[in-house]
């Protein structure tokens, strides 16, 4: 679609039968069809991610973007800044992709249950995570059962716990 006319970018119907088939194709449309809800909520059920090239307005869309993070944590990166507080919206996202909480309101990154569920996914996001929370043991040790490496971001305290590294290691040998 790239180098297709422009008047097939503009085309609703053309459009809305390619996102459908894949929904990269909505990186092409014109911007009148990135603002239609309809065409932009089959592209982000396609594929989440998409999300990027909606029109802002639809980046607020509470229906539409936690369509988006379903198929793809990481949308939550172009979802609007009240849609990033929306806990709810969060943990539907750290869910498909826990590292969607990087891009999640600043609390999320100190509330206890979120960072679990994320570092559950994928222990590197504890990377984020409140100082707090990285000397939380069994959050670390959550982590580092998924990404050994996640041993980097833990407090020096927990760098010296015998049972946190092992685990760390069993993951990732590298992790020492």
């Amino acid at each position: 679609l790239q180098y297709a006319d422009d008047t097939l970018k503009t085309d609703r119907e053309f459009m809305l039968e390619e996102v459908r088939n894949t929904g990269y194709a909505l990186e092409f449309a014109s911007d009148s069809l990135k603002a239609d809800r309809e065409l932009v909520l089959e592209a982000v059920r396609e594929y989440g991610i998409v999300l990027q090239y909606a029109d802002d307005t639809l980046k607020a869309d509470r229906e539409l973007v936690l369509e988006a993070v379903k198929t793809n944590g990481y949308a939550l990166k172009y979802a609007s800044d009240t849609l990033k507080a929306d806990r709810e919206l969060v943990l539907e996202a750290i869910r498909e992709d826990g590292r969607a909480l990087e891009f999640a309101s600043d609390s999320f990154k100190a509330d206890r249950e979120v960072v679990i569920e994320a570092v559950r996914n994928d222990g590197g996001v504890l990377k984020v995570a409140s100082d707090t929370l990285k000397a939380d043991r069994e959050l670390v040790l959550e982590a580092v059962k998924t990404k050994g490496y996640a041993l980097k971001f833990a407090s020096d305290t927990l760098k010296a716990d015998r049972e946190v590294v092992i685990e760390a290691v069993r993951n990732d040998g590298w992790a020492l």
